[in-house]
C-alpha cells in the first residue's frame, strides 16, 4: 500500500542532506545549528515505502520503494514512526548510505548486511538492549543508538571508521571496549549509570565526548585521549577537583562543563578550576574572561608557593622522624648491651623498661654513656643546620630534645619572644649524666620554663635529682615510669618534694603536691639538712648556693640578728643544709672514683705483701727453733736402722722391688 508525501517531507530531504555532507565532508558547524538539524531528523515523517511480508521468512517485514522514488533519494531511506518492532528487511537497498529508524519499538538490530556502503545509522528511541548486528557495516561512520536499553558497550569491532557514537540515555555503568575506535570523534554517553570515568585511552581522534547526567565520582584516563577539546560533566557526583586531577593534565581541552556537581557548591570553585586547566576557553558553557583568568593565575601561584613549602615541610618531618627513630634505636641498643654485659636478665618484655628495671642494681660507673660520634653515625642521620636540627621539634611552647645531640639546640641563638614562649621542655632518649651539664643554661635561655619532662633519660638516683635544683623556676615536674629507674623507689617523689621545695612544685608526673606531701616530706628527709650542716664548712655550703639564694640566706640571717628568733636561725641551717645536697656530675665521679681505686689497690698490695712477709719471717724463726730436734732424731733414726746391717739391706731391695 502507497504512503502519500507529507508536505513536511522536502524539509525532511533537505535537513538529512544537509546532515548527510556534515558527515561525509566532516565540516564543523556551531551547536545550535546542529541542534536544528538533528530536530528536522528527528521529527519528519518518513518516506513512501511499500511494506509487505516475505514468503521464507513469515513474520518478518519487507520493505519496497518504487523505481522513482529510489532513484530521487538513491543513499537514503526514512522510516521513523512506523511502529516497527524488528529491522524489516530492505530488498534493493544496497545504495544505501543513511537510514532512520527514530522512534520505533525495534529491540534488535538485524537485517542490515547487505548494506555495505551505510555510513549513518540512526536507532534513536527503539527498544534495543543489546549491540549486535553490525559487523558486515564496516564502512559506518555514525551510529546513533540513544534511549534504547542497551547495558553494555560491545560488539564494536569491526566499526573502526566509526566517527560518531551516541549512546545516551541507556542504562550503560561501564564504558568499555572502545580502545580500538582511533578515529572517533565525538562519544555521547550522557543519561548513562557511569559511575567511574576510565578505561577510555586509545581514542586518540576523540575532541568531545558528553557524560553529562551519569552517577559519575570520579574521572582518570581522560589525559590520554590527546585530541579531546570538549568534555560536559554537568549533573553528577563530583565533589572536589582531586577527583578529576587528570584534567589538568588535559592540554588540549578548551571546554568543560561541570554544573550540577557537588564541586561547584565552592566558593573558589572557578578558581580552582582555572588554575588547574588555565588552557580553558570556556567553562560551563560561558566564556572565561580576562580578569577570572588572571585571578586563577595568581592564586594558581600563591598555591604553588604553598605546595612548595608544605613540601620542604614534609621533607623536613619525614628527615626528623628518620633522625628521632634512629636516636630512639641508639638509644635501645645501648640498653641491650648493658642488660648484655650483666648477664642476670632474660629479654623478656620491652627494651626500656626491662632496662629501668635493670640498670638501679648497676653503680654509677657501670652506666655511664659516652659522648661518641657514632652516636648520630650509627642513626645513619647527617645533622644539617635549619635553625633547629632534626633531633630537636618545637611544637607551640613545647621543646622536644630527642637524644644528646639535640641539646646543641640550647646553643643556637633564640630570639627573645621564641625562647619566651617555650614554657615545656621535654628531654627523650638522653643520658641524664649529658642533660644535668646544660640545666643552668635553661633558666636563662628560657626563662618562662615552666615544666620539664624526662623520658628515657636513665635517672636512676636520688641525687640525679639534686642537679635539678638548678633551674630557676619550676612548676610542674614529670619523670616517667619507663627508661627512668629511680621511679621504682618508693619515696623518689617525697625526695623531690623535699629536695625542690624552693620551687613549690605545683605538680609531679601530673599529680598534684598537696599540703600534706610537702609536710611529710620534710618529716622523712628534714634530718639531712642537719647531717650536711655538721659535716661540710659554712664556706663551703655558702660557695653551693647561686646568687640569689645566696640573698635570700642573707635575709634571713639579718631576720635573725633583728629578732634573736631561733626558728629563723633553724630556718637558715635548714636552708643551707639543702644546699649542699648536690649532684656531681659523672666527669667528678669518674676521677674522684679512679683516684680512690688506686687507693685501694695499692693499700691492698701493700697489706699482702706485709702478711706475706710476716709469715716467712715466722716461718724460719720457728725452722731456727725446731732444726736441732729434728737433726736428732734424723740422726738416731739412720742408726736404729744400720744395726742390722743384712735387715736394712732386704728391706731396701723389696722396696726398690715394690717401686
Amino acid at each position: 500500500m502507497l504512503l502519500h508525501l507529507h508536505k513536511n517531507n522536502y524539509f525532511s530531504f533537505i535537513g538529512k542532506s544537509i546532515f548527510l555532507l556534515l558527515v561525509l565532508f566532516e565540516i564543523r558547524i556551531p551547536r545550535s545549528s546542529q541542534d536544528h538539524i538533528q530536530n528536522l531528523l528527528y521529527y519528519v515523517i518518513g518516506d513512501r515505502v511499500i511494506f509487505a511480508e516475505s514468503p521464507s521468512a513469515p513474520g518478518i517485514p519487507v520493505v519496497y520503494r518504487t523505481s522513482e522514488e529510489r532513484t530521487t533519494n538513491p543513499d537514503r531511506l526514512n522510516l521513523d514512526r512506523r511502529k516497527l518492532k524488528i529491522c524489516p528487511i530492505l530488498e534493493g537497498e544496497e545504495q544505501l548510505r543513511l537510514l532512520n529508524y527514530q522512534h520505533n519499538y525495534i529491540s534488535q538490530i538485524q537485517h542490515l548486511s547487505t548494506l555495505k556502503r551505510l555510513i549513518f545509522l540512526d536507532l534513536y528511541d527503539n527498544h534495543i538492549e543489546e549491540i549486535t548486528g553490525l559487523n558486515s557495516l564496516r564502512s559506518l561512520r555514525v551510529l546513533m543508538l540513544g534511549k534504547n536499553r542497551i547495558r553494555k558497550i560491545e560488539n564494536l569491532e569491526a566499526l573502526t571508521k566509526l566517527d560518531v557514537l551516541d549512546l545516551h540515555g541507556n542504562q550503560i555503568q561501564i564504558i568499555e571496549n572502545l580502545s580500538h575506535l582511533g578515529e572517533l570523534r565525538v562519544l555521547n554517553l550522557a543519561g548513562n549509570q557511569i559511575v567511574h570515568v576510565d578505561n577510555i585511552s586509545g581514542m586518540d581522534a576523540l575532541a568531545e565526548l558528553n557524560l553529562r547526567r551519569n552517577q559519575i565520582q570520579t574521572v582518570i584516563d581522560v589525559d590520554n585521549l590527546p585530541n579531546l577539546q570538549r568534555l560536559f560533566l554537568s549533573i553528577n557526583d563530583i565533589s572536589c577537583f582531586e577527583d578529576i586531577q587528570c584534567l589538568s593534565e588535559s592540554h588540549c581541552l578548551s571546554e568543560i562543563s561541570l554544573d550540577g556537581n557537588p564541586l561547584c557548591q565552592d566558593q573558589y570553585y572557578k578558581q580552582i578550576i582555572l588554575r588547574n586547566m588555565q588552557q580553558l576557553k570556556q567553562l560551563d558553557m560561558k566564556k572565561v574572561s580576562e580578569e577570572e583568568r588572571r585571578i586563577a593565575l595568581v592564586m594558581a601561584r600563591k598555591e604553588a608557593e604553598k605546595r612548595r613549602e608544605s613540601n620542604k615541610i614534609a621533607i623536613m618531618k619525614e628527615k626528623r622522624r628518620i633522625a628521632i627513630s634512629g636516636v630512639k634505636r641508639n638509644w635501645e641498643l645501648k640498653q641491650g648491651s648493658h642488660i648484655a654485659k650483666t648477664g642476670s636478665l632474660i629479654r623478656t618484655s620491652p627494651m626500656p623498661e626491662l632496662f629501668a628495671n635493670h640498670i638501679g642494681t648497676l653503680k654509677n660507673s657501670d652506666i655511664l654513656f659516652h659522648n661518641d660520634k657514632d652516636d648520630s653515625e650509627s642513626s645513619g642521620i647527617t645533622n644539617i643546620d635549619k635553625g633547629i636540627s632534626e633531633y630537636a621539634e618545637l611544637d607551640g611552647d613545647t621543646f622536644t630534645l630527642y637524644g644528646h645531640q639535640a641539646l646543641e639546640n640550647l646553643e643556637r641563638n633564640w630570639g627573645i619572644q621564641a625562647a619566651g614562649s617555650i614554657t615545656t621542655i621535654v628531654f627523650k632518649f638522653v643520658d641524664f649524666e649529658h642533660v644535668a651539664k646544660i640545666l643552668h643554661k635553661i633558666r636563662t635561655r628560657f626563662p618562662a620554663t615552666q615544666t620539664l619532662v624526662f623520658s628515657a633519660t636513665n635517672i636512676h638516683s636520688l641525687q640525679q635529682i639534686n642537679a635539678l635544683s638548678h633551674v630557676r623556676r619550676l612548676d610542674n615536674l614529670t619523670i616517667d615510669l619507663d627508661g627512668n629507674p629511680v621511679t621504682k623507689f618508693t619515696l623518689w617523689r617525697m625526695y623531690t618534694i623535699f629536695r625542690l621545695a624552693h620551687f613549690s612544685l605545683k605538680k609531679i608526673n601530673d599529680i598534684e603536691v598537696s599540703p600534706s606531701d610537702i609536710v611529710n616530706a620534710e618529716k622523712l628527709f628534714g634530718p639531712l639538712s642537719h647531717i650536711t650542716t655538721s659535716q661540710l664548712p659554712q664556706s663551703r655550703l655558702l660557695s653551693l648556693l647561686g646568687e640569689t639564694r645566696k640573698k635570700q640566706l642573707v635575709a634571713l640571717s639579718e631576720d635573725k640578728n633583728r629578732k634573736g628568733d631561733k626558728h629563723a636561725e633553724k630556718a637558715q641551717g635548714e636552708f643551707v643544709g639543702r644546699a649542699g645536697l648536690t649532684y656531681q656530675s659523672a666527669d667528678n665521679l669518674t676521677k674522684q672514683q679512679e683516684s680512690e681505686g688506686k687507693k685501694k689497690i695499692a693499700k691492698n698490695f701493700i697489706n699482702e705483701f706485709s702478711k706475706e712477709t710476716i709469715f716467712n719471717n715466722k716461718k724460719q724463726s720457728e725452722f731456727q727453733r725446731l732444726w736441732s730436734v729434728i737433726f736428732y732424731e734424723m740422726v738416731q733414726s739412720a742408726l736404729g736402722d744400720m744395726s742390722n746391717m743384712r735387715e736394712y739391706m732386704k728391706n731396701c731391695m723389696e722396696m726398690c722391688e715394690n717401686s
